[in-house]
């Protein structure tokens, strides 16, 4: 039987999730594969995104993007291929695709012009032990 986690457990760990990445914290769109969070960021960053004072909604275990992420105009020109979510030494990184492409992150467009705006559509972290 796969691990499980009782409905308190779950939003516990949903709840440090949002503490560890508030309001803030920066999305790094990137190109490439991730590095690895303990290694320094890799491929080329293509736009970076401030969250919003209330970046995330909360469900049952799980948190998604509320609002609009995006950033109006990007740093660099090429295709995402990863996201790396920083706010200090908390960092998380994730795989990109187009709307509908199963990423762990989904934004309108991932080939990306510099000044272009990007915007974030999908992205959803449901907690562990469902």
């Amino acid at each position: 039987m796969p691990i499980q986690h009782s409905t308190p457990t779950r939003n516990r760990l949903r709840d440090g999730y949002v503490a560890a990445f508030p309001a803030g914290s920066l999305l790094q769109i990137r190109s490439g594969a991730p590095a690895g969070v303990a290694n320094v960021a890799g491929g080329t960053l293509l736009a970076e995104i401030t969250l919003p004072t209330t970046p995330f909604t909360s469900g049952t275990g799980q948190v998604a993007l509320n609002g609009t992420w995006q950033d109006g105009s990007a740093n660099a020109t090429g295709n995402a291929g990863h996201y790396r979510l920083v706010n200090g030494t908390d960092i998380e990184e994730g795989t990109v695709t187009g709307t509908g492409g199963g990423g762990d992150m989904t934004l309108d467009n991932v080939s990306i012009a510099a000044a272009q705006v990007v915007t974030v559509t999908g992205w959803t972290r449901a907690m562990p032990g469902a």
